[in-house]
Order: structure tokens, then C-alpha cells, then sequence
């Protein structure tokens, strides 16, 4: 998958993170880490393809990475606190898991 899908992919996800935090009521310093994290995975992303070598490239999607993983940790948060609806967790979830699979893919080309 070319990279520009992968930004795209991203930025998606960033505004309806922004959309979701927007909806929350209270939590704010959770809220706070949610929004934080879910849109720095683009930010990394984006950062990553103006490296000046492999070794930031790799840098900056790992960071990327692991930006998914904690924006997996709040939404699961979120969920089973009964703060946001199953559904609309479901789909963020889902397309955080897409983002962090292609990321991986991406990681594992870019090492060889």
C-alpha cells in the first residue's frame, strides 16, 4: 500500500478522533490523551516521509506504532467505562488496527 494511502488513512482518523473527544463529557485530561494520541499517529506518519534517512523513517513509523497501541488502550478505556457507545468504538478500533497493520508491514519492508 503506498504511503499516501497511509496518510490518508490517518488523517481520517485523527478528525473522527477529534469528532469522538468532542462528544465526551468529563474525562478531560483521558479526553486529553485520546485526542493526543490518535492524532500524533498521523503526525508521525507524515513526519516519516520527509526523513532524511531509513533509520528516522523506521524511527518515526515505530513511534507511529506505538501511538496506535496507546490509542487502542484509551478507546478500550473509554468503552468499558461506558463512556462512548460500543459502536462508534468499534469502528475507530477497527480502523486503528487497519492503520497499525500497515504500519508493521511498513516497519518490517523498510528494515530489510
Amino acid at each position: 500500500m503506498k504511503e499516501n494511502k497511509l496518510i490518508d488513512l490517518s488523517m481520517d482518523f485523527s478528525v473522527k478522533i477529534m469528532e469522538l473527544c468532542e462528544e465526551i463529557n468529563g474525562h478531560y485530561s483521558l479526553k486529553n490523551q485520546l485526542e493526543r494520541s490518535g492524532t500524533s499517529i498521523g503526525a508521525n506518519i507524515h513526519e516519516a516521509n520527509y526523513a532524511y534517512s531509513r533509520a528516522e523513517f523506521v524511527s518515526k513509523m515505530q513511534i507511529a506504532l506505538k501511538e496506535c497501541y496507546e490509542t487502542e488502550y484509551w478507546l478500550t478505556l473509554f468503552s468499558r467505562a461506558n463512556v462512548i457507545e460500543e459502536d462508534k468504538i468499534k469502528t475507530l478500533y477497527n480502523q486503528c488496527g487497519t492503520i497499525r497493520r500497515i504500519l508493521v508491514a511498513s516497519i518490517n519492508t523498510a528494515k530489510k
